[in-house]
Formats: C-alpha cells, structure tokens, sequence
C-alpha cells in the first residue's frame, strides 16, 4: 500500500464482525493495521476490536451527529495522500450506518474508494432464512413512531419481493403488531436474532405466531434483530401505478374496451380489472 505523497489517498470501506470476532478477514486486519487511521463509529467498541488483533492505528469517532463536520475533515487528509479505512460498529458501513457523505465527497473529489468486504447482518440473514432470495427489498430500519411506520408498511403490502427489516430489541413487538396488520397476519415470515452470537436463534411462522412466541418469551425479545417477510402472492389482478397510467393513456385515444385490451397486453393485469378500473374512472368524471 507504498503511496506517493503528491497522489491523493485511498479510503478503504471495511466490513468487521457482527458478532464473532472469528468472521474478520485477514484482509480487514492488514487493511485496518496499515491506514494512516480509521473512523469509527463508536471508537469504544472498536477499541476492542482493535485490542483482540493487535491494531494499534489512530481512531477518529465518525457517527451519525458529526459525519458532515468529519467527513470535510477527512476528505482534506484523503486529498492530502492519507489513506483511511472507515469502520462500522458491527458489519459492513453505510447498511443502515453512517458513512455515505463521507463516501459521497471522497468520489466526487476522485478519492480512490475501495470495498474490504466481509460479514452483512443482512446478507447473513437471507442466506439462511429459506425464503426466496432472488428479489428482495432492504427496508433498513423502519420508522419508530407507528404512524409512519404503518404507513410504510401499507405501502408495501402489495410487494412480492422477500422484504428485509433491521428492527431493535424496544420496538420488535410493536413492529411485529403492525406487520401483522398491514401485510397480514398470515404472512410467512423469519426473525434472525443475535447473528452470530452466543445467543442467536432463527425463527419462522406466520407473522401472528411470531409475535405470539415473542410475547411468551422475554429472551427472545433481547438483542439486534432482522426480520425477513415472504413477498405478497402475485395477484393477476393488483393494479399498480404503472397499469393506471397506461390505461388512463390510452384512453384519452381510445373506447375503453379497446383500451383495457391493449392495457392488459401491456401490463399484464387482466383484461377485466382494467375495464373496471376504467369505468371507475368513468363513473368518477360523470
């Protein structure tokens, strides 16, 4: 990692153990022991890191309060010819942690940014959760107050996507509750506890069994928590927006009828619901 003064640095995105501190790879550690210095999101937590493999580089806090003011910081030492690796407390940065302003004006100034990859709370989860992996939707964290939240999950409810939520150990039941109510109560659903930990479990059922087996046992309401949802059944006759707009399209030039057809050759919903769907329209107009 020999560098030229007069060249810019390189920031180096890390990824380090969610849980166990066996999953670090023998590249995090060369990375993280030959930077000029890492930023960390809690330097406490990484501390211990660093103490368990021998790193003694110098650490800077990078967290959700000062990014903006660190990242400036940190860009004028990566254009300087530093080279920084930045560190989330658990995982792979920017995956629901903080870092994206930072990687943001590192590229734009044509900082060299560079992956370390390694252990993803979210990858891992998937990996073993049985559920359908080919197409799936990272909500991240959802909003705490129910409000929002359940707004959002109505908003996903005709998804048909595996949907993947981080959740935390205060609002796990209240988001199972309004899961339940918004994507329904029957949906197949995992919840990934403790990945990697001493205490990790993998759980299944429905979204009602699930909040049931969390009720009537407080263990399994400690800790980080992902929670993986089977995407909705297709349903051959849900109009998204993209059949909306084609149907209403078409007929500003066409009879309904003819519309629909065409609508549902396009789309892929049925004739018949289109035809609905364009007399409600119809009917909304009169």
């Amino acid at each position: 990692m020999s560098r030229d003064a007069t060249e810019k640095g390189v920031l180096y995105i890390v990824a380090t153990p969610i849980g166990n501190l066996q999953d670090m790879t023998w590249r995090a550690v060369d990375t993280l022991k030959s930077v000029d210095r890492v930023a960390a999101e809690d330097t406490r937590h990484t501390r211990k890191l660093f103490a368990h493999y021998g790193i003694a580089t110098p650490l800077l806090a990078l967290h959700e309060h000062n990014e903006r003011d660190i990242s400036r910081r940190l860009l004028d030492r990566l254009l300087a010819g530093e080279r920084i690796a930045l560190v989330s407390d658990a995982g792979t940065p920017l995956i629901s942690d903080p870092g994206f302003v930072l990687v943001r004006a590192a590229r734009q100034a044509g900082v060299r940014v560079v992956p370390v990859p390694g252990p993803s709370a979210l990858v891992a989860a998937l990996s073993v959760s049985g559920l359908p992996t080919d197409r799936f939707l990272f909500e991240g964290f959802l909003p705490p107050r129910q409000a929002a939240r359940r707004q959002r999950l109505q908003a996903l409810r005709g998804s048909e996507v595996t949907l993947v939520f981080y959740e935390s150990s205060h609002r796990i039941l209240d988001s199972l509750v309004d899961m339940a109510d918004c994507l329904g109560a029957a949906r197949h659903a995992v919840i990934a506890r403790e990945l990697t930990k001493t205490f990790e479990t993998l759980v299944e059922g429905t979204l009602t069994e699930l909040l049931e087996r969390l009720r009537n046992d407080t263990d399994q309401q400690k800790g980080e928590f992902v929670v993986l949802v089977q995407g909705a059944a297709h349903d051959p006759d849900q109009l998204d927006e993209a059949a909306r707009r084609t149907l209403e399209i078409l007929l500003g030039q066409l009879p309904l009828r003819q519309a629909a057809a065409l609508a549902a050759g396009i789309s892929g919903v049925s004739k018949n619901r289109l035809y609905e769907y364009g007399l409600e329209l119809k009917n909304r107009s009169s």
